[in-house]
């Protein structure tokens, strides 16, 4: 049983897709390979990864709230990605995140659940079905960093650190 999916042995050419520099990554990205930067701001990323893309950050750039696990989810990503005009996404996240900037990410979420809870009056008024678009899209994110994301960075920080999948048996590390 694999623990941790890794996405970028998927990519083969759709790496072209993703130029973003770390620098310019939006800081609500969840850690993992892939990243929102200076996106456009036309909102085009969610109708291709709707589970994996949200907007943030002073311009509602687009940023990526849930790392793919498969790779049809993958392709959804590269397909947001693609359609990028800015080219503001990048996949070198494996390169640049490490076991102690990822907890120090996770330490500060505090600072995310409260920019979710601040906007959420917003997004119910651009959204007011509630739970088909960006609001629902909203608190599946807040449900998941309460829920299953420290599991997922615990995996994250295995990869990091052996570069391999954890199996059942290995133990994770603290985040």
């Amino acid at each position: 049983m694999t623990l941790y999916f890794d996405p970028l042995t998927t990519l083969g050419n759709d790496r072209e897709a993703f130029r973003g520099r770390w620098e310019d990554r939006l800081w609500l990205n969840v850690p993992g390979p892939f990243y929102g930067g200076e996106t456009d701001t036309c909102w085009t990323g969610r109708l291709s990864a709707p589970a994996h893309v949200l907007y943030g950050g002073q311009y509602l750039t687009e940023y990526v709230c849930r790392q793919p696990r498969t790779p049809a989810e993958t392709a959804l990503l590269v397909e947001a990605a693609d359609d990028d005009p800015l080219l503001g996404y990048g996949c070198d996240g494996d390169a640049r995140w490490t076991v102690d900037t990822v907890r120090e990410w996770w330490r500060d979420r505090g600072r995310i659940t409260q920019y979710l809870s601040d906007r959420r009056s917003a997004w119910d008024e651009i959204d007011p079905a509630r739970g088909q678009g960006i609001a629902g899209a909203v608190r599946d994110f807040e449900s998941y960093i309460a829920g299953g994301l420290a599991t997922d960075l615990r995996v994250y920080l295995y990869w990091l650190d052996e570069r391999r999948s954890p199996t059942p048996d290995d133990r994770l590390p603290e985040l």
